[in-house]
């Protein structure tokens, strides 16, 4: 008996991928093979919230049951750090707790920052008697990664307007040739090129 137990549990799993929990016999207890529960970071890992403009990024994740499939209805649990880098929910708690809509999403907004620097949410999600876990990793910025992005800034409008300028240029000089002929003299002065 014992060994039909084994056969059946190492080979039932393989063609019951979407049917209900496997019961195998082994050293004489029940073991579930039970489902699954996931969650998937659709946005917000790896993401930076500016401090200073006190703006925060949106982050979603989706749970998925054991065939990848979403998971309408699952509570899911974002969770700050409770000291250093970070920040708290709009009622100044560090938890947030959202239930997955249609298509098995659940959102956290309306973070207010503290401090700069790295740190970690927690996501717990539950469903059915079913958990799962995952870490979304976020930066605070204050400083160098808003002055790079000012930087680019002007230093694309500065190239607009260069090449706008060296655009007037090469007109106006075509201009001269081409009317200056004759004896006539043409006068051509061009101003600075200022940014929008």
């Amino acid at each position: 008996m014992k060994i039909v137990n084994h056969i059946l549990c190492a080979v039932l799993p393989l063609f019951l991928l979407d049917g209900p929990a496997v019961l195998c016999a082994q050293n004489g207890q029940q073991a579930a093979l039970a489902p699954k529960l996931f969650i998937e970071i659709i946005e917000g890992d790896n993401a930076l919230n500016n401090v200073r403009q006190r703006t925060s990024r949106e982050t979603i994740v989706e749970v998925q049951d054991e065939n990848h499939k979403p998971v309408a209805g699952a509570a899911v649990l974002f969770t700050l750090p409770s000291n250093g880098p970070g920040g708290v929910f709009l009622n100044g708690a560090r938890t947030l707790s959202v239930n997955t809509d249609a298509s098995g999403r659940a959102t956290m907004q309306g973070m207010k920052l503290s401090k700069k620097g790295k740190f970690q949410i927690q996501v717990n999600a539950t469903y059915q008697g079913l958990t799962a876990a995952r870490v979304i990793t976020q930066t605070n910025v204050v400083g160098a990664a808003v002055a790079g992005g000012v930087a680019a800034g002007i230093g694309l409008g500065t190239g607009i307007a260069i090449g706008a300028g060296a655009a007037a240029v090469v007109v106006a000089v075509v201009l001269v040739k081409v009317l200056g002929g004759g004896g006539k003299h043409a006068t051509v002065s061009i101003g600075t090129p200022r940014l929008p």
